[in-house]
């Protein structure tokens, strides 16, 4: 499976920016999480950011936290998401990225998780909860096993905590779209355009932008204030929760398609 920042280098080289889709694992169960991953692969997704169930997701709008809600009422454990990602890396090269909050991590033992999911197949991690004072401890033995531990970047950071975390980021520096929780919005806030070019001035890194983009014309919009790449969670998780599981995995399939097709062509 190819690396996080491997992925991003051959898209600069096209001049491309990357999809990166995100669904919450076991919502509405597992067999159907496989099948959506397999189809986000085939419907223009570069990287997919894949959430682990959690009781606490401080981050997540109300969209995603009822999908974990169901998820966990299912019985969603790590081991069982970590099955369907080495089933998935056996056929499709897109790097999976946990999306998972520090509490489980601490719970297993950092060096015992990172084996965990180095052995399923796991290219990254965005931990939401984990600040910058404290990400030393995760990020340099996950570097070790190949495993890129994205930052976020919250849209009211100072320059210089946006320069601090930058340089800590593997892989990309995720940046926040909006003050709150992720969800669906109907614009995406202007002020992303400043933010990405106050970055480009202390960072080279990849910039991935997430948090409220619900449409082929905000991903485009947000490709063309110089974005990386553009990250879509709650519209493509509210798919999947409002339809039967094959319609759901039709309509994601051509919402993901629609995206790439907007960034690639606008």
């Amino acid at each position: 499976m190819t690396s996080v920042s491997h992925c991003f280098k051959t898209l600069r080289d096209r001049g491309e920016c990357a999809l990166i889709p995100f669904i919450t694992a076991g919502d509405p169960d597992l067999e159907t999480t496989a099948k959506a991953l397999s189809v986000l692969a085939q419907s223009g997704a570069d990287i997919i950011e894949l959430g682990v169930p959690y009781s606490d997701p401080l981050a997540d709008g109300p969209v995603i936290q009822a999908a974990a809600t169901r998820a966990l009422n299912r019985g969603v454990k790590l081991e069982g998401v970590l099955k369907l990602v080495e089933d998935f890396t056996k056929e499709y090269k897109t790097p999976i990225v946990l999306f998972i909050y520090y509490n489980p991590i601490y719970y297993r033992g950092v060096d015992s998780f990172l084996a965990q999911i180095a052995a399923a197949g796991v290219k990254g991690l965005v931990v939401p909860d984990l600040p910058l004072e404290e990400a030393d401890n995760l990020l340099k033995p996950a570097s070790e096993m190949g495993i890129e531990v994205t930052l976020l970047v919250a849209p009211t950071s100072p320059i210089e905590r946006i320069k601090a975390i930058a340089q800590q980021s593997q892989g990309f520096t995720y940046l926040v779209s909006v003050t709150g929780v992720t969800g669906v919005r109907s614009q995406v806030a202007s002020r992303v355009k400043e933010l990405i070019a106050s970055m480009r001035t202390v960072t080279d890194k990849p910039i991935g932008v997430g948090f409220g983009i619900s449409t082929p014309e905000q991903a485009l919009q947000v490709k063309q204030w110089g974005a990386d790449a553009v990250i879509v969670g709650s519209a493509i998780v509210k798919r999947l929760a409002e339809n039967p599981p094959e319609a759901g995995l039709k309509s994601i399939a051509e919402f993901c398609h629609s995206l790439k097709q907007a960034i690639i062509n606008g």
